[in-house]
């Protein structure tokens, strides 16, 4: 890999990794903060998606996503555990989109949206093992 390419894997997997772990702090500092909105507004699977609604499973659904999005932007951030954060990440990223309208999830969007393009580049994040270039992944197996 030359220089340059090392860069933009380094660049691409922080800037990923902030914008997660941004998603995820807000989410965690923010008290009235619930997935129930998202989730009771589910256009496919809706069993599925209001089931992770209910009062019983809405606490737990909201702590996971909270800190899936938080530790996953911390691990893309520091280049710790990435071969098994960024496929978890990807597998999440598809868990947004599939309770969204199709074949339009969103007004700017057919087919393919940005929980789609997320799961993508974690995949390739995951598969380059990103977490090698200048990251703790790199540190940890110098030793």
């Amino acid at each position: 890999m030359s220089k340059y390419q090392g860069i933009f894997l380094v660049t691409l997997r922080v800037a990923m990794g902030w914008l997660f772990f941004h998603a995820g702090i807000v989410k965690i500092l923010n008290p009235n903060w619930s997935a129930a909105g998202y989730l009771n507004n589910a256009k496919n699977l809706e069993g599925f998606y209001h089931w992770l609604a209910t009062p019983t499973l809405l606490p737990i659904t909201n702590f996971v996503n909270e800190w899936a999005l938080t530790l996953l932007g911390a691990a893309l951030i520091l280049g710790i555990f990435v071969r098994f954060a960024a496929p978890l990440g990807a597998l999440l990223m598809i868990f947004y989109y599939l309770p969204l309208s199709f074949p339009k999830p969103d007004a700017n969007s057919y087919i393919v949206d940005d929980h789609l393009i997320y799961a993508i580049v974690l995949l390739y994040l995951g598969a380059v093992n990103a977490g090698k270039i200048w990251g703790l992944d790199g540190y940890k197996h110098k030793k």
